[in-house]
């Protein structure tokens, strides 16, 4: 057993099952998203810096909640609006309450979901949950790695690319440095998909769309185990390129089909864009600009 590991073992929240192998000498901001969302599948490495995060920018938490929100209403317009039935969520994180296959599957049991990650906490608890669950799955891979997870043995059991699905890209790119060409990895995404498939996309903003302290807080995530990289708007929107835009298009992540009616003050406070796209024949870009 690695000598960390042991050493920080008593930090295992009740019933967590924690991977023996797991480095603790960094915050993990997979865990850091956990923590704001009042889950328990963190370390006290995770909470200090949390912690530090959430004295400079308090709103944090709204914008992980609001994150989460625009992943239930998307998967629920997917399911019922769309009828697709097969989802492939990459980044997808540590599992709380409303996965994509809690919300897919209430809608029709027979929605399937593959689900990509390579932090190993979020795999160990994901495995846990969707144990029992024919229609679900986790692979632990990069989803820079599209080789690895569009080859995998659960992907093609669970996944027909023959038909229209949902690619889910929700708050993992921010995670991915423009040296490693965020755009080239959703296109090579897209090329696996069938024209009707969806891309449903939610990305963090640059400094002008937060509060004063946003540089401070952003500096935490430098000495994580993944800095963050954010972007504009526009930056946003191009990813969307060889798809159309569902009305609204790429707006503040709150103000996509809100549940209830929300003020712009209300959607800015999401601090991140959210789009939803249709896969076409012929690339094209369109253009949208939360304001």
């Amino acid at each position: 057993m690695d000598s960390e590991y042991s050493d920080r073992e008593a930090e295992r929240p009740a019933r967590f099952d924690v991977p023996q192998r797991i480095d603790l000498s960094k915050a993990n901001p997979a865990r850091m998203y956990d923590y704001y969302l009042g889950g328990a599948h963190n370390f006290a490495v995770d909470r200090e810096a949390a912690e530090k995060v959430l004295a400079m920018l308090p709103e944090t938490r709204t914008f992980a909640r609001d994150n989460r929100a625009f992943l239930q209403r998307v998967v629920r317009y997917l399911v019922v609006e769309s009828g697709i039935t097969q989802f492939l969520d990459l980044g997808s994180g540590i599992p709380t309450v409303g996965n994509v296959h809690e919300i897919a599957q209430d809608i029709n049991p027979t929605c399937r979901v593959v689900y990509v990650d390579h932090e190993p906490v979020a795999v160990a608890q994901s495995r846990r949950l969707l144990a029992g669950n024919d229609n679900a799955a986790v692979i632990h891979a990069d989803v820079r790695d599209s080789d690895l997870v569009l080859s995998h043995s659960e992907t093609h059991r669970l996944l027909d690319f023959d038909q229209p699905l949902g690619l889910l890209m929700l708050q993992v790119l921010p995670f991915i440095p423009d040296a490693d060409d965020p755009a080239g990895i959703v296109a090579t995404y897209r090329a696996a998909c069938v024209p009707g498939s969806y891309l449903a996309l939610a990305h963090s903003l640059t400094p002008e769309f937060w509060p004063g302290a946003v540089t401070d807080a952003i500096a935490l995530y430098t000495n994580s185990t993944h800095p963050l990289h954010l972007r504009t708007p526009e930056q946003v929107t191009a990813m969307f390129d060889g798809y159309d835009l569902i009305e609204p298009g790429v707006v503040f992540s709150a103000g996509w089909r809100p549940d209830r009616a929300i003020s712009q003050d209300d959607a800015r406070r999401s601090r991140a864009v959210a789009g939803l796209g249709v896969l076409n024949r012929i690339p094209s870009v369109s253009n949208s600009n939360p304001g």
